[in-house]
């Protein structure tokens, strides 16, 4: 039967000899064998139990709780806690990545970057990233999930509509009047990409833009201010009355 030292075992599982000696002091993870000069000796069913060790240990519990559970919890058990654990981190790490790549993106939409912004987007990314969603029919929002843009992605539909957004900004700013050629052109655009975004489902693409027009608190979306909303509006009703 295959046998580790004390010391085979620290490097294994990379922790000290101190810790695995500890452990043995406090009766949590006792040795199976012992030779004459003292020497200490873990079978596999040792490292089963270490691992179960470890793993609850990762969990944040506390070493008197993992003694009274240790045996009480199988090694599939415990790995379920795991998993579960990682995944929880996991999501956290994307909502991470998100949040970062939506400050990312907005530093290309705003010059110079707005707090109040950044804080309405942390927070509500906190509460449900998601929210807007619940506004739609359940076939719809498979489409919408990953069709829309999402500043937090860096997709190329995404990184057109901020090349727009900052276009209007522009003209907004430059006094440039949305019943304009540079007006029709900024909707244009924008219908082409909300055709190909929402697969020709004009109603779809209604309902979202109405729904684009409410509080950012309901929606949980991108704050866009309403000047740049009605400009938007302005432009599309040009070059629909121009068709």
């Amino acid at each position: 039967m295959k046998q580790w030292t004390t010391g085979e075992v620290a490097k294994q599982k990379n922790i000290s000899i101190r810790t695995l000696r500890y452990y043995d002091q406090i009766n949590l993870l006792t040795p199976s064998y012992k030779d004459d000069n003292g020497r200490r000796y873990y079978s596999e069913k040792d490292l089963f139990q270490l691992e179960k060790i470890l793993i609850l240990k990762s969990l944040a519990l506390p070493l008197e709780n993992i003694r009274d559970l240790l045996d009480k919890l199988s090694y599939k058990q415990v790995l379920i806690s795991h998993h579960n654990y990682l995944q929880e981190q996991l999501s956290n790490i994307q909502m991470n990545i998100s949040h970062t790549a939506s400050l990312i993106n907005m530093i290309d939409l705003e010059a110079p970057l707005s707090w109040e912004h950044v804080t309405a987007l942390v927070q509500n990314s906190q509460k449900s990233s998601k929210k807007w969603i619940d506004y739609f029919q359940d076939e719809d929002k498979t489409l919408l999930q990953e069709a829309l843009p999402n500043i937090s992605h860096n997709d190329k539909t995404t990184q057109q509509y901020i090349a727009l957004l900052r276009r209007i900004e522009r003209c907004i700013q430059n006094n440039i009047e949305a019943e304009s050629d540079e007006g029709f052109q900024i909707a244009s655009e924008l219908i082409e990409i909300s055709k190909e975004t929402f697969q020709e489902d004009t109603k779809l693409m209604e309902e979202f833009w109405e729904i684009r027009k409410r509080p950012i608190e309901e929606t949980g979306l991108y704050p866009i201010s309403e000047e740049i909303l009605e400009y938007v509006e302005r432009c599309i009703a040009y070059a629909t009355a121009l068709e």
